[in-house]
């Protein structure tokens, strides 16, 4: 019983709910009954009533519409009115023969009405009247609106299936969904549909102004004729009331037809234009505030001019100038709404997504977190910190070629108070305490000076240095030293930390960015390089392996054409970064210079003998493993860290020089003690440099 008690409560989904079909059945049914049926006056009355009335209805829903698809039933509604004026007309003409004899108001009062306030009493105003009705509505709107409908139909069927293959290559590419195609190709096939309609539909229009045209004529004609030869009136009382009845029906008839016809022609013209007719309208025309003053000024003009009236000419004149005043500042006004609003749903929208769940998940490239007192004590200097930070970043961008990643200033209370801690990716390189509200100063190999202090590390390079009170600034710069304050010490530390981490933070986006911005022969030599001998994760790779030795992207060009020469031959990334450091031998040993000079430190022909040794070959001759003893490796260590400090300590800036082969290796084993010794082989000491040997570790 349950179930059928759901049967019974819920009907199919076809299944009417309403019997406003049924009405809308029985109306059809009574304007074609119309057609043969006598119907009195007082039921005519009615029905012109209905049909002035639907055609104000149409014309009100074509000004306000959005866009034309919105009154897709208008061809429908259309054939629906010019029915039932035609059915009306013939119901007149029935009456007005058969009838016509008893007087002005023997077809209704509303015929009577027109014929009295529109013609005045004049039949011969009447027929003017009439004459230019039909004019506009035939010539000029009917005409006007045919031609846009049939443009508009054969574009669009001409646009189909460009249309369509766009919707299927947005969907293709991931742009937008199935569902999103469906309804797109939906709203295509609705648009043909709509468009090839109102074609056809726009003849209605036209034929219904010929048939009324036809109809009044007839009526006048036949009035007279049945008026004399059936109801013996004189020509002159026969003419004046069939004209006046006739003329009155045409009116009636015809101004429904005409604000119809208005409604078709706004409707296809409106074309591409979203919003009501007037919000496209006014605002397109108010847009433009200086051709309005200068509509203004003309009009201003024209009423000084004698023989022409003076009040409506400066009343438009008035009108025009105020709009042209009003509407920047309204627009200006709604503009700025606009920003505030959209500001405010994108604060919003960040504000749901910095609590939500998946942003937990994001991981930020570059992060600066400190700790209660250290952003407490950094809170005025927060403005400065951002401008520095970016100079930073454009000096980075400047030196390697790339913009490192937004650096993010956080505050978190499990660090410690007094520290601060660099991540980078989420994982912390560096955290150091500070001092608030002293200074540093670096020794280095300097004596310390007589003022009281506290020995410690500089935390950007490890340097012997010391803090020292505020109030001793002055005295340690009398004694030579420079001052660093906090904030100093914190993005000293911070730009150190990300030109150790230059390979981690190019990512395969920054990548694609610097490519895309190359010109059009180096994009084709791309295309020769990628998929042909590497893909973009190597060259990606290649990248990240100069960065990770500091040596600066900022010459793609340049590089593209080494990984060109060199890649159709080698598969191994390490490989081709040697062949390009080579190519590139010029700007590498450029960026080293000091003082005009290259300083170099050699290995040693006894260290040279032991890593060529250690290199294992295939039988091509290409290095497969480097095998050396680990006794060797702790002991080259212990020597290289004395030498390598010894000038160090003596202010020298150098580079370590190896063979081209151990190269790779000599510098796997210093990075894990000088991370900021270059090193280089002989074959990328470029030609012409000035070099200062300093020994050699042996």
């Amino acid at each position: 019983m349950a179930a059928v008690d759901s049967i019974k409560l819920n009907p199919p989904a076809g299944a009417p709910t309403s019997r406003r079909d049924i009405g809308f059945a029985l109306g059809i049914v009574f304007i074609m009954a119309v057609l043969f049926v006598p119907i009195p006056p007082f039921i005519i009355d009615f029905g012109l009533t209905i049909s002035i009335s639907l055609s104000v209805l149409i014309l009100m829903v074509a000004l306000w519409i959005e866009k034309p698809l919105d009154f897709s039933s208008f061809p429908t509604v259309l054939l629906i009115a010019t029915m039932l004026r035609l059915s009306l007309n013939i119901a007149t003409t029935r009456v007005i023969l058969s009838h016509g004899n008893e007087g002005h108001y023997a077809a209704g009062h509303v015929i009577g009405g027109f014929s009295e306030f529109v013609m005045g009493g004049d039949f011969v105003i009447g027929l003017v009247v009439f004459a230019i009705l039909i004019t506009v509505n035939f010539l000029v709107i009917t005409k006007g609106a045919t031609r846009i409908a049939e443009v508009g139909a054969r574009f669009t069927l001409d646009a189909i299936p460009g249309k369509q293959m766009a919707i299927d290559a947005d969907l293709s590419a991931g742009l937008i969904d199935e569902r999103a195609a469906q309804v797109r190709r939906r709203e295509l096939e609705e648009e043909s549909s709509f468009f090839g309609s109102m074609d056809g539909a726009s003849k209605f229009v036209r034929g219904d102004a010929i048939a009324g045209l036809i109809i009044t004529a007839v009526n006048i004609f036949g009035g007279i004729v049945i008026g004399i030869t059936r109801h013996q009136m004189d020509a002159s009382t026969a003419a004046d009331v069939f004209v006046k009845l006739s003329v009155g029906d045409g009116l009636v008839t015809q101004i429904p037809a005409l604000i119809v016809s208005l409604a078709a022609g706004l409707l296809v013209s409106k074309g591409g234009t979203r919003g009501a007719a007037e919000k496209a309208i006014i605002s397109q025309l108010g847009y433009y505030p200086r051709a309005m003053m200068v509509a203004a000024g003309l009009m201003g003009l024209l009423s000084l001019l004698p023989g022409l009236p003076m009040l409506p000419f400066m009343a438009a004149a008035a009108g025009l100038g105020f709009v042209a005043y009003t509407v920047p500042k309204q627009r200006a006004a709604a503009e700025k709404a606009a920003a505030d609003e959209k500001l405010m749903i994108e604060a919003e929208q960040a504000e749901t997504e910095r609590q939500s769940v998946k942003e937990s998940l994001r991981i930020v490239e570059v992060e600066l977190v400190l700790g209660k007192q250290m952003g407490a004590h950094l809170a005025f200097a927060r403005d400065e910190l951002g401008n520095r930070v970016g100079k930073m970043r454009r000096r980075f961008a400047s030196r390697y070629g790339f913009v490192v990643p937004e650096i993010k200033l956080s505050d978190d209370l499990s660090v410690e108070p007094k520290s601060y801690e660099i991540k980078v990716h989420g994982t912390t390189v560096a955290s150091q305490p500070l001092r608030l509200g002293e200074l540093l100063i670096v020794l280095g190999d300097s004596p310390v000076p007589d003022i009281p202090h506290d020995l410690t590390k500089e935390p950007a390079f490890g340097l012997r240095a010391a803090w020292i009170s505020d109030t001793f600034g002055a005295a340690a710069r009398r004694a030579g030293f420079e001052p660093v304050d906090t904030l100093s010490i914190v993005l000293t530390h911070l730009s150190e930390v990300i030109r150790n981490n230059l390979a981690h933070l190019l990512s395969y986006k920054d990548m694609r960015s610097l490519l895309d911005r190359l010109e059009p022969e180096y994009k084709r030599l791309i295309e020769e390089i990628v998929p042909a001998h590497m893909s973009y994760s190597g060259l990606q790779a290649v990248l990240k392996l100069l960065l990770a030795e500091r040596v600066s992207i900022r010459n793609l060009t340049l590089i593209l054409e080494a990984i060109a020469e060199i890649a159709p031959h080698v598969r191994r990334s390490e490989k081709i970064v040697e062949h390009v450091r080579m190519r590139m031998a010029q700007q590498i040993c450029g960026d080293l210079l000091h003082k005009g000079q290259l300083a170099v430190l050699r290995l040693g022909n006894r260290w040279d003998l032991a890593f060529h040794q250690a290199l294992k070959r295939d039988a091509k001759g290409d290095v497969i493993e480097f095998d050396i003893d680990p006794r060797l490796v702790e002991q080259f260590a212990t020597e290289a860290s004395k030498i390598i400090r010894e000038k160090t300590d003596q202010g020298e800036s150098f580079v370590l020089v190896a063979s081209p082969d151990a190269r790779p290796y000599v510098r796997m084993m210093i990075e894990r003690i000088f991370v900021n010794l270059p090193v280089l082989s002989h074959l990328e000491i470029a030609r012409g440099v000035d070099i200062k040997p300093l020994g050699s570790i042996s």
